[in-house]
């Protein structure tokens, strides 16, 4: 089975395309105009084991918002692509990640019904920039999208942390890990994991 999504979308204010294969290596090839944002997407589809490419050009000389935002739109539709009918899946996973004084924890329902939870960030941070143009609080904005287009139930929590690089990639990994955990195949499930029979 070949679980690949593609998805284009251009508005006045971004292009993007993404090509993600959920049965992947962690080959990635990402270009937003956002270095920070690629960063955080590299490790995603490293840590994923995700084959994810990620075109997206935008009006970063405003800011990064609508490049980000619509970015995550794109992916969290393809993934959605790329799940099909979520037959032979395991369905839920979760993921811990530490990373120096920070640890992540992130926890995903392939359900079909999107939700999203993100809790813990530190409030001082609200204000601050990573790098020259990625601010701080489109982490949650990223995750909201990506659940909602991808039709997940996602929860996000940082237990604890003090330098918002840290903070924000050990969220990211904790997502890919968490997705790579409940959109891989079960072989003990036969079917749709579901006592509804659809998801």
């Amino acid at each position: 089975m070949t679980r690949i999504g593609k998805v284009e979308r251009t508005t006045k204010e971004s292009s993007i395309a993404v090509q993600l294969d959920l049965d992947g290596t962690g080959e990635v090839e990402i270009s937003t105009g956002v270095p920070f944002y690629d960063h955080m997407l590299t490790a995603f589809g490293v840590h994923g084991s995700l084959d994810l490419k990620v075109e997206a050009t935008g009006d970063v000389h405003i800011d990064a918002h609508h490049t980000v935002e619509d970015t995550a739109i794109v992916l969290g539709q393809a993934i959605r692509q790329a799940l099909g009918d979520k037959s032979g899946i395991r369905r839920f996973g979760d993921a811990w990640i530490p990373m120096d004084e920070t640890l992540a924890h992130a926890a995903i329902d392939v359900s079909g019904r999107p939700y999203c939870v993100h809790v813990g960030e530190p409030e001082q941070f609200t204000t601050f920039t990573i790098g020259n143009n990625y601010p701080f609080v489109l982490t949650r904005h990223v995750f909201d999208s990506l659940s909602f287009h991808a039709q997940i139930a996602l929860h996000v929590r940082v237990i604890h942390g003090r330098d918002p690089h840290h903070i924000a990639e050990a969220e990211y990994k904790a997502v890919a890990r968490a997705l790579r955990a409940a959109t891989e195949p079960d072989p003990r499930a036969a079917g749709i994991p579901s006592t509804k029979g659809v998801l």
